[in-house]
């Protein structure tokens, strides 16, 4: 027997809309409630979706409509919200990146695992069915030895979005185009092709004068499958294009933009290739041109899987150890920035990375 689950939402922010919006249209999902402490944010967002509404996570906690809790804090705050719906036995779903550091990360999963509750990592852009496909393809080995695995992320933001939150503009919450946008295609190069072995990165910026923080990001990645890829992330190139995340083998080449099949070559031609060359839609906003301009079926997706694995007492889709690699991954372009050399995997957490300025 299936039971309805109850979401509460954490932080009323700018993605929260996208999360409750994401719960309303599941199969088995009820928004029950929206919490911040700005108490007018709070309760603008619970207005507009006719939830409840609370002003402390303590208090949230308290409500047993509430069976996850959707994390939708700035980032450098994942971590001591995380352990709190733990203890209170809520399941979480965490926006990314997971938390700031690794010993964090660490904390949250083994917290998560004491008390039983699923955890999984809003990397919503990973059940893209072009990614799929793109996943797929490589466990089948259709592109032989890959060689080449890159994210190319063109996009803008006004100096109006940075000032619109005070830890938008620090580098220590989480502010920077690595750690914030780009997350999710680094995210979904080491979703495809695995873990990295070395990084060598330079951030800089380029059009946000007074933002203490990198606007733009050149990686270099070798990935311990023997591919090598490239980085490419910036904020600062208006109007704003779509990603492009590209994977090239010995026999096949697959490349995606925004969510469409844009490439899709493969030596051994199969039936279902027709179909996958037509995934994804160009009319879909995936973020390019403003923090807003994206969709939320993806939400739904991740969202719609925490209601059925709860239900069926199985491990969600996206936990978040299967995100852990990414952020590691992150931290070494950090460190690889302020000591201006390569950096080797794994890493250990290192917080001067913070403080440096590009």
């Amino acid at each position: 027997m299936t039971k309805t689950i109850g979401f509460g939402i954490l932080g009323a922010g700018l993605i929260a809309p996208f999360h409750a919006k994401a719960v309303r249209d599941t199969k088995g999902g009820k928004l029950v409630a929206i919490c911040d402490m700005a108490k007018e944010r709070a309760d603008k967002l619970a207005g507009e979706f006719k939830t409840k509404v609370y002003y402390t996570l303590d208090e949230m906690l308290q409500d047993p409509e509430i069976d996850v809790v959707n994390v939708a804090l700035p980032n450098h705050l994942h971590h001591d919200a995380v352990l709190k719906c733990a203890a209170a036995g809520k399941h979480v779903l965490t926006e990314k990146p997971p938390a700031m550091s690794l010993q964090e990360t660490d904390a949250m999963i083994a917290a998560c695992r004491r008390a039983k509750v699923k955890f999984g990592c809003t990397v919503q852009c990973r059940v893209r069915k072009a990614i799929q496909a793109m996943k797929q393809a490589v466990d089948d080995g259709r592109f032989g030895k890959l060689l080449h695995a890159d994210a190319i992320m063109k996009w803008y933001r006004s100096s109006e979005y940075y000032h619109s939150d005070a830890w938008r503009m620090s580098r220590k919450s989480g502010a920077g185009v690595t750690v914030q946008q780009a997350f999710h295609y680094i995210d979904l190069l080491q979703y495809l092709v695995g873990p990295a072995r070395l990084v060598q990165a330079r951030m800089t910026n380029i059009a946000h004068p007074g933002i203490a923080l990198e606007d733009t990001l050149l990686a270099f990645v070798d990935f311990g499958c023997g591919a090598q890829g490239v980085v490419q992330a910036s904020t600062a190139l208006w109007p704003g294009t779509d990603v492009r995340i590209e994977l090239n083998g010995e026999h096949g080449t697959a490349i995606m933009a925004g969510e469409k099949m844009l490439t899709w070559k493969f030596r051994d031609e199969r039936p279902e290739d027709a179909a996958i060359r037509s995934l994804g839609s160009t009319s879909q906003a995936t973020g390019a041109s403003g923090a807003a301009d994206l969709g939320h079926a993806d939400h739904t997706v991740v969202i719609q899987d925490m209601v059925d694995a709860i239900n069926q007492d199985r491990e969600v889709v996206i936990p978040v150890t299967a995100v852990r690699p990414t952020l590691e991954i992150v931290l070494a372009m950090y460190q690889s920035a302020a000591r201006n050399q390569p950096v080797a995997l794994p890493v250990q957490d290192d917080e001067s990375i913070w403080a440096w300025q590009s």
